[in-house]
């Protein structure tokens, strides 16, 4: 008899809630409504995961393609697929053939295939996890590691600290639990936002997941089965951030040609190294042909043309010539799912299954990459509090910025370290990418003003319900504002009148970045005139971006973006070379507004610019409210841009009490296809800080089709 096949409903914003009569009739249900829902969007990741963005996207998108094959996702991920346990294997299986029997469809109703001039291509398998490692590929900022190198060999180790920011390229979140006596309804809640770049279709896609052994809500990766981040079984909910662990290390290689070979030298000598050629395609231009290679370390992810053989000479470290100081002629990456053959994905059906904490905490157990800060409650009272992934033992040079591949100190030991836990404190626990549980595994981290302000915010009322965790969501005092504007312009002697009335307007304003503020604006033109001053400095000249830095790393290479996420720290005395003159650069900035003028409110300029593939002859501009370092975070880049690229991309509160009285949101809607109702429906919802309930009652929904 043949086995009845999911259904679909869909709630009024058209979150799809799907039901099957097992777990692997489930899986296929997510990936047909994951092609209808978001076709065009999943086709782009699996091609960016197989680095054959370009051929379709055109030229500016090579940059990844090459990175992408560099690393080796598409191998890697095959190579996890094949590790994983039969049944994870099998259920993985089943999502990728309900995409594959969907998208044909969807290709013909999605408008952006016809634009590309593309047909949905086959899923393999492996393909969600290529899909997963190509996502968090750069989600812990390893090309950080190259700025630090720079940093340190132009202005020496102690310097490199000041520069330290969770800015340009990398990504947070905020999560917070509150036991059951901190709460109106005598259960836990858990609330969150992960912080990422902002895309069109949403990087989350709200789904509910229901068959006779589980019941899930969530949040999914498009084109990932499960629900890995954020998700409530009515049992037991949990969430995630960026724990900003150190895990991806960085060798400086010395490569050579040996006739048709090519060479690396390791702690042993001369050693042989994987080599082979890769055509990429390029819409309307020619083919390109790119070398890649792979030591002993890892793939070479950043690499000129290899040299003929130089001798046998072991390399000395003080040979470099001292014009090459910060630059790269090859460097491989050693990342834990290459080493270890794993992303940890057996976790994933073990968490739609989880029924208590201790279930949580066993499923992610198995995780691998990337490394996140967990927290979890239960209905019964339980809570959990740690960080799940893998982290190699190694020395500490590693976890700074390049180390030589010859150096024996900079192997991997074949250890890992413990994972960290903690218990809730006060009634609370506070996950905001800052120092804290995770410390004892990442090197830089993000400002503690999130995670601060967040708990001040929790113990500003002994008890919370689900409907006043939005006061929180979106609260946009940014900390940091007076400390600068102590620290840099004080006093007023000697400023123009002009310059010394915009000081006293900054003195009234509240400290809230919101989208009316004319003090947040001109405080954000002062800022960005000062970054742009400061990275202008002469005695900085030699940190800028120089010709033959690598196109994808340039966001973490970026100069004036590293000094305008960092202006607080950069601006402690001392912390530049004495050469640069800080408070005068200050003041100057404050002259320059008053003389050129300030927008009228920070919203004005401040506006979302979410990532398109293909991107909109009109595109959506809406005001933003809040600020890097706000809870209500979005991100813009101080000096070079006031427009928003990274925010929240999905706001939750799980209530632990009553499952139908937790909220969502994310920034669009639950429909990929553009001109579709819910493409957009979300919006202003989200723009305001509202969440929208989950509904659990079937009754409630519509049912769509009988698949």
């Amino acid at each position: 008899m043949p086995r009845p096949r999911h259904r679909v409903h869909r709630d009024r914003h058209g979150i799809p809630h799907l039901w099957a009569p097992d777990a692997l009739a489930l899986a296929h249900g997510q990936g047909v409504v994951t092609a209808r829902d978001r076709g065009w969007q999943i086709e782009v990741e699996r091609r960016r995961a197989l680095g054959s963005s370009a051929a379709f996207l055109g030229a500016e998108h090579l940059a990844w393609d090459v990175l992408a094959r560099r690393a080796r996702l598409a191998d890697t991920a095959r190579r996890c697929y094949a590790a994983l346990r039969p049944d994870t294997a099998a259920w993985i299986s089943a999502f990728t053939r309900g995409i594959n029997s969907a998208l044909p469809e969807a290709g013909r109703r999605a408008p952006e295939f016809g634009r590309a001039g593309l047909r949905p291509g086959v899923w393999e398998p492996w393909t969600p996890l290529a899909v997963w490692l190509s996502h968090h590929l750069l989600f812990a900022g390893f090309p950080s590691k190259l700025w630090r190198d720079r940093v340190g060999s132009v202005l020496g180790a102690g310097a490199v600290a000041h520069f330290a920011t969770d800015g340009p390229g990398s990504a947070g979140s905020n999560g917070w639990l509150l036991t059951a006596d901190r709460t109106t309804t005598g259960a836990a809640l858990l609330a969150g936002d992960p912080h990422r770049f902002v895309e069109a279709p949403g990087v989350y896609q709200q789904i509910r997941l229901a068959c006779p052994e589980f019941d899930v809500v969530g949040l999914a990766v498009p084109g990932v089965p499960g629900i890995a981040h954020f998700g409530h079984t009515g049992h037991v909910a949990w969430a995630i951030t960026n724990a900003m662990a150190d895990y991806q290390d960085l060798y400086r290689e010395r490569l050579r040609r040996a006739g048709t070979a090519v060479e690396a030298w390791g702690p042993d000598g001369w050693e042989p190294a994987e080599v082979r050629t890769e055509t990429f395609q390029v819409a309307g231009g020619d083919p390109v042909e790119v070398e890649m290679v792979e030591t002993a370390r890892g793939p070479v992810v950043l690499q000129e043309a290899v040299p003929g053989a130089p001798g046998t000479a072991e390399p000395s470290a003080g040979s470099e010539d001292p014009g090459s100081r910060g630059r790269w002629a090859a460097v491989s990456l050693r990342v834990p799912a290459r080493v270890l053959g794993s992303l940890g994905f057996d976790a994933l059906p073990a968490l739609m299954r989880a029924r208590t904490v201790a279930d949580v905490d066993r499923a992610f157990d198995r995780w691998v990459e990337p490394v996140n800060v967990v927290m979890a409650a239960d209905t019964a009272g339980g809570v959990l509090h740690r960080v799940a992934g893998a982290v190699p033992v190694r020395g500490e040079a590693n976890r700074q910025g390049v180390v030589d591949a010859w150096d024996t100190t900079a192997a991997w030991s074949g250890r890992w370290e413990p994972m960290p836990r903690a218990a809730p404190r006060d009634g609370r626990a506070v996950m905001a990418n800052a120092r804290g549980i995770a410390t004892p595994l990442g090197t830089e981290f993000a400002a503690p003003h999130r995670a601060r302000r967040i708990a001040a915010l929790l113990d500003s009322r002994p008890r919370w319900s689900p409907a006043d965790i939005p006061a929180v969501h979106t609260d946009t005092l940014l900390p940091g504002a007076s400390v600068l504007l102590a620290r840099l312009v004080e006093p007023l002697d000697g400023l123009t009148p002009a310059a010394a009335a915009l000081r006293r307007e900054l003195d009234a304003w509240d400290r809230h970045m919101d989208a009316g503020s004319r003090g947040a604006a001109v405080f954000a033109a002062w800022r960005g005139a000062l970054a742009r001053r400061l990275a202008g400095d002469p005695a900085l000249a030699a940190l800028a971006p120089r010709p033959d830095d690598p196109e994808v790393f340039l966001p973490w290479l970026s100069l004036l973006g590293r000094v305008g996420h960092a202006l607080e720290s950069l601006t402690v005395p001392g912390a530049l070379p004495p050469a640069v003159d800080v408070a005068a650069h200050a003041r100057a900035a404050l002259e320059e507004v008053a003389r050129d003028g300030a927008p009228r409110s920070w919203g004005e300029t401040h506006r979302l610019a979410a990532w398109e593939a293909l991107p909109s002859a009109s595109p959506l501009r809406p005001a933003l409210e809040g600020d890097h370092d706000c809870v209500m975070s979005s991100s813009s880049v101080p000096g070079l841009t006031d427009l928003g690229a990274r925010a929240s991309v999905a706001r939750f509160v799980w209530d632990l009490a009553r499952r139908e009285d937790s909220g969502w949101i994310v920034p669009l809607g639950a429909s990929g296809l553009p001109d579709h109702p819910h493409a957009r429906d979300q919006l202003p919802l989200w723009l305001r800080g509202a969440l929208i309930p989950v509904v659990t009652d079937w009754h409630l929904l519509t049912e769509e089709e009988t698949a």
